[in-house]
Parts: structure tokens; C-alpha cells; sequence
């Protein structure tokens, strides 16, 4: 194991409470948020969405409903790597977070630096296990055939390269290998006639239990209620093998609070959601986040179809409804980039027939503490 080098410093990110003066604090945030940057595209290429500080900082300052700290290993002044732990209120027993060093830094014992710091946040909190996700590139059957060692979690499905930096990273502080995420993108725009022509067979095969709603924004009054039980379920309801994600409470109140954030982050979200119009309820939905710059790619958030919904063909409905919208109401931007459990065929199918293609993997890895 390579020592870090001795003028390197660990500290803890003080949180700015805005950006609007210059200052020390600010700065490091700026630094943090580009190095985030920098390793999305670096993993995703030209599907990466680069964020700005502005759009971070809210989450960040609002930490009513899960605890967000941060260390920043710095060498001569610069910010050289970042580890993230995020502790949900709800299941203060787990911590997500995340391990990152610039590409020019990596194996002089940055990351090993920071995840000794992290683990002991971890431990201080009170945190049992952490999770994290951890970018690689895709392994091809032909890269099999010819030889290249891969890594297969216990589900079954999905592999990650067996010598890359992040898998032997984390195998290295002893996490396992739970699941892995396929990692895909789709170009925009989808021709508006092809587009009409299968949201039209989507209705129809949907059947005349459903219908669909959109917004822009903020949730309308009288869904508040049906997102937040969505919102629930998603945290539920997603496949996450051994990683045994706890259930995410969501509230009308914790809607409204993080949409809040969402507006003064100046990020869009677009929703679609499938009304069972017998009962009212929602049975599903999907949301994109979007920029006011429309040549940045389109991240897709959350996609559920409640089980007791399926069967009707309703996430290719909610997602085709959510393409027609944002190609209408916020043309312009060239692609969206989502992620799905490799054991998730349900969604993956739905994806596949969008036009989806797989640009990189990602491991899902638990450390029991």
C-alpha cells in the first residue's frame, strides 16, 4: 500500500451558506463539485451532466432529512480528492457515500487516506453499513471470450472489470460486491412522428383504466400525497439485492421542503405519472431533471410502476409521455442518461425499446462496519 504523501491534509468541508463572496470555504466547494464533475466524465464521456456549485449547495444546506458531511484531501492548497457520507434521518444505521481522487493523484494513497477519515465519520455517527456506487466501464462478451477477468456480484447479472481502479479499490477496504447497475443513454431528439406513434400504442395498450398527467416543477397541490407514497415505494419497491437499501419515508411536507431546494438550485424536474382512474391514485411515474441550458444531457430520475400496476405497459407509457413532454416543452438538449439494476429487466426492456444503449456499469458495494 502506497503511504499518502506527508503534506497532504484530510479536513472537513465547512459548508458555505451561499456563493456569493468570495472565500475560502467557497472555494473548496467550487473545487469538490468540479473534481465530481471531472470523474463523471471521465466514466460517462459525453452522457455526463456536469453540475454547478449553485445547483449542489441547496441539498447541502438543507439537512433536515439526512446529515451530509464531506472530506477534501488537499496538497499544496489544491483539492486533490473528496469522500461524501450521507446519513438519511429515517436509518442513521446507514450511510451512503462516495470515495473520489483526481486522475492525476490516484495510487499515491489519497483514496486510502480518505476512506480511513470516512469510515471514522461513520463510526462517530453511529453508522453500521455504507454504501456505495462506483463507476467502470462495460465488460463485452467478446472481451470475456478473449480473456478479460470480470467480477459478477451475487445476483447473478451484470460484471465489472475485474482490475479496474474502483473494484480493486473497494474490494481492498473489504466491501462486497452486491449488485451492479447498468449505466445507459439515449440520443435526442426522438423523431416527433415515431414518438406519437408509440406513446399512441403505449395509451392504447395500457388499456382504459389510465391515463396520464405532466407538470413542470413543482408538484400540484393535489398529488403532493400520491408522490410522496411513489417516492416511498421507489426506495422499496427498486431491486437492490444485498445492499438492503431501508425504506426512504417521504411525506407531503418533505416534497414540498426538497422541491424548495430543487427551484433554488435552478434545476427543472418534468414529471409523467399513470392515474388509475378507477381509484384516482397514482400508479406510477417518472421524472427527468433538466437545466435551463439546453445543451446539457437530461438525467432520468426516478421510474416506478407500483406492483400492483404492472402488466399494463405503463412505464413505457409514463416515459414516452415524459419524451413527448420534454421534446415539446424544453426542446434542445442531446440526450438522457439513466441507471437501472442489471437485474431490473422489467425496466431495462422498457428502456432497450426507448432506444437506451449501455455506456458504462456502475458497482453497487456495501462495508459493514
Amino acid at each position: 500500500m502506497t503511504p499518502a504523501p506527508a503534506e497532504l491534509e484530510i479536513v472537513e468541508l465547512r459548508i458555505p451558506a451561499s456563493l456569493d463572496t468570495a472565500t475560502a470555504d467557497v472555494d473548496d466547494f467550487r473545487a469538490a463539485v468540479e473534481l465530481w464533475n471531472a470523474i463523471e466524465r471521465e466514466a460517462f464521456g459525453r452522457a455526463a451532466d456536469p453540475s454547478q456549485p449553485g445547483e449542489v449547495l441547496p441539498a447541502w444546506t438543507n439537512q433536515r432529512w439526512e446529515r451530509r458531511r464531506m472530506l477534501l484531501a488537499k496538497l499544496d492548497g489544491r483539492v486533490v480528492g473528496r469522500a461524501a457520507i450521507h446519513v438519511p434521518a429515517s436509518s442513521p444505521d446507514t450511510g451512503f457515500c462516495n470515495v473520489m481522487v483526481a486522475a492525476d493523484m490516484r495510487r499515491r494513497g489519497i483514496g486510502t487516506a480518505l476512506a480511513d477519515g470516512l469510515e471514522a465519520l461513520a463510526r462517530e455517527s453511529g453508522v453500521t453499513k455504507l454504501l456505495a456506487w462506483a463507476a467502470a466501464p462495460v465488460v463485452t462478451d467478446d472481451e470475456v471470450a478473449a480473456g478479460t477477468e470480470a467480477l459478477v456480484p451475487p445476483t447473478g447479472v451484470g460484471r465489472l472489470p475485474a482490475d479496474h481502479a474502483s473494484v480493486r479499490f473497494a474490494l481492498g477496504r473489504g466491501a462486497r460486491l452486491e449488485q451492479v447497475e447498468r449505466v445507459s443513454s439515449v440520443e435526442l431528439p426522438m423523431p416527433d412522428d415515431e414518438l406519437a406513434s408509440r406513446l399512441a400504442a403505449a395509451r392504447a395498450a395500457s388499456g382504459p383504466d389510465y391515463d396520464t398527467v405532466t407538470w413542470i416543477g413543482t408538484t400540484p397541490t393535489q398529488w403532493l400525497d400520491e408522490i410522496a407514497r411513489l417516492k416511498t415505494r421507489m426506495s422499496t419497491d427498486a431491486p437492490s439485492a444485498g445492499m438492503e437499501e431501508p425504506e426512504d419515508p417521504y411525506t407531503a411536507e418533505r416534497v414540498v421542503d426538497e422541491e424548495r431546494d430543487q427551484a433554488q438550485s435552478g434545476i427543472e424536474t418534468i414529471v409523467a405519472a399513470a392515474v388509475h382512474r378507477p381509484s384516482g391514485e397514482l400508479a406510477g411515474y417518472t421524472y427527468f431533471d433538466t437545466s435551463p441550458d439546453a445543451s446539457r444531457v437530461v438525467s432520468q430520475e426516478d421510474t416506478i410502476v407500483l406492483r400492483e400496476h404492472r402488466g399494463h405497459r405503463l412505464g413505457m407509457l409514463v416515459k414516452l409521455a415524459n419524451l413527448e413532454q420534454l421534446q415539446r416543452d424544453r426542446p434542445g438538449h442531446p440526450a438522457v442518461i439513466t441507471f437501472n439494476a442489471e437485474e431490473n429487466r422489467f425496466m431495462l426492456d422498457v428502456n432497450e425499446a426507448v432506444g437506451f444503449v449501455p455506456i458504462a456499469a456502475e458497482g453497487a458495494w456495501r462495508l459493514d462496519l
